[in-house]
């Protein structure tokens, strides 16, 4: 098969023909037709990951169908059009048991643990838990956007911000992770106000339903143009950058006994690639 392949941290990587991947006896071979790119694709690639070992093939936001099955595979067959989430769990901790596999101590991410979507083909192991069915209403580039960003936001606005109708919700950052936060709390009904330095990426949130928005650049004082327009502070508010600047604003943005949400991944908004 063909994959980007790099041999080297920090080099250039190459399109190369590698060796196609074979299914483990409780894993699937997935052909890939859509993949995104993320920021954590670039720590790797810088060597950030103690988990790369070279030469590596990236990519972990994946949606394709899957070509093989391993032999003690049950829930999927060959044809199925499905996605994974960004880590996969061994199934048998108390993690995985409790449905928490992100934090599985013995968890794989395909792009880190072993090779990723940057490629034709993906193995996946523990395909009966890890591996989840796609509706054939949605398209591959769309499925690819959801197991790494938009979960992210979604454990982070639903989970742990508790956000609810009528809240007002603050998202610094409009990177992909803010993006995806923008869309849940828009969809859960609260009024969202979205803060970044791009008047782009700004104009892309209030066309997703952003109720208001903030160019940083563009007001003496972010946290009182917040305050300002919510009239007391948000309930919610979430950090999706990571900057101190932004972690700042985002606590002293809230109203008395508000939730501060420090979103745990970083995400540009590189447009997803779809495959033919």
């Amino acid at each position: 098969m063909k994959a980007v392949v790099y041999e080297a941290f920090s080099k250039p990587p190459r399109l190369m023909d590698v060796e196609d991947p074979t299914p483990e006896r409780h894993g699937v071979v997935i052909q890939v037709r859509g993949t995104g790119v993320c920021r954590s694709d670039w720590h790797g690639w810088k060597g950030h990951d103690p988990d790369i070992e070279l030469p590596h093939v990236p990519g972990h936001e994946l949606a394709g169908i899957v070509a093989e099955v391993g032999s003690d595979i049950t829930r999927w067959k060959v044809g199925d059009r499905v996605t994974v989430p960004f880590v996969g769990g061994c199934g048998a901790c108390p993690e995985c048991n409790s449905g928490n596999q992100q934090v599985c101590n013995t968890q794989f991410q395909p792009g880190f643990t072993h090779w990723g979507s940057f490629a034709e083909y993906v193995g996946i192991h523990q395909a009966d838990l890890n591996v989840v069915a796609l509706p054939e209403s949605m398209d591959f580039a769309t499925a690819a956007s959801l197991g790494c960003r938009f979960a992210t936001s979604f454990r982070a606005v639903v989970d742990q911000g508790k956000v609810s109708a009528g809240q007002w919700v603050a998202v610094h950052g409009c990177g992909g992770v803010g993006l995806s936060a923008v869309m849940i709390a828009q969809a859960l009904g609260a009024n969202v106000i979205a803060i970044d330095i791009s008047q782009e990426k700004l104009e892309l949130a209030r066309a997703i339903g952003a109720a208001a928005t903030v160019n940083a650049h563009g007001v003496a004082d972010v946290t009182e143009a917040v305050l300002e327009i919510t009239q007391g502070g948000a309930h919610v508010s979430l950090d999706a950058l990571g900057h101190p600047t932004t972690c700042f604003n985002s606590i002293n943005n809230l109203r008395r006994r508000g939730k501060h949400v420090q979103v745990g991944l970083m995400l540009p908004t590189t447009p997803l690639r779809q495959f033919p």
